[in-house]
């Protein structure tokens, strides 16, 4: 007698409430930078079309970024509705871990991250935040390829009244750790051009959102120093739950 399989069970679909207010927050460095108005351009009206508040600061110091996000912080707690999502857009020059400011100081992008996590957000507990980084994460080149043809025991605790530190954020990255990202003095920067264009043309969870801009770039070369270069993204998110921003 053959023993019976159980067929695997569709997921069921858990989605974060947007029916709150929305708020982003852009800081971008300009100085040095062309192009970046036209990446901020794009953003200005992605964020309209989506119905975010949206606060945009140019040329931050490295302290100031520190200030910006934590007067960041103090305008989600102090909102008058409640808050269903935040956006954080951070854009400047940059090495793995670290943004640089105005100033030519670094800041590092864990002290950015951390202002409004679970513990030191109350209002966006649970919330949705989403971090998108335009910024160089080291000097590496990716000329492309060619395409050719220990157990961990985990201890579950029912119904927990509390939730880890760091959930319900996303991280997207312009490229993968190491590696150097790319603007166009004219056009702007593929990543954030791509990523406003998807965000508005099409429908799906955040998740897949970034799919499609992982797929576009992955289909496009950057010329640079007279060679062709490949850039794509990379995402580090802990949602609990499918993000849907329409």
């Amino acid at each position: 007698m053959e023993s019976e399989t159980n067929d695997p069970q569709p997921l069921q679909e858990e989605r974060y409430d947007m029916s709150g207010a929305r708020l982003a927050l852009t800081l971008c460095v300009t100085k040095a930078r062309e192009g970046s108005e036209v990446d901020m351009d794009a953003l200005k009206y992605m964020f309209r079309y989506l119905k975010f508040e949206s606060i945009m600061k140019r040329d931050p110091t490295a302290q100031q970024f520190l200030d910006e996000l934590d007067d960041f912080q103090q305008t989600i707690e102090n909102w008058e509705e409640p808050v269903s999502c935040a956006f954080v857009v951070l854009m400047a020059h940059g090495e793995e871990g670290l943004l640089k400011g105005e100033d030519d100081k670094m800041v590092r992008l864990e002290d950015l991250f951390e202002v409004l996590n679970n513990k030191n957000c109350k209002a966006l507990r649970g919330k949705p935040k989403v971090y998108i980084i335009q910024a160089c994460r080291g000097e590496h080149r990716d000329p492309g390829e060619e395409l050719g043809g220990d157990e961990v025991a985990v201890i579950k605790k029912d119904n927990p009244q509390t939730i880890p530190t760091y959930t319900d954020t996303i991280h997207i990255y312009s490229t993968v750790e190491g590696f150097l990202s790319y603007r166009h003095d004219q056009k702007g920067s593929g990543f954030i051009q791509t990523l406003t264009d998807v965000f508005i043309h099409k429908k799906g969870s955040i998740t897949e959102l970034i799919e499609e801009v992982t797929r576009l770039m992955a289909k496009t070369e950057v010329m640079q120093e007279g060679k062709p270069r490949k850039v794509n993204p990379e995402v580090q998110s802990t949602l609990r739950k499918k993000l849907y921003l329409q």
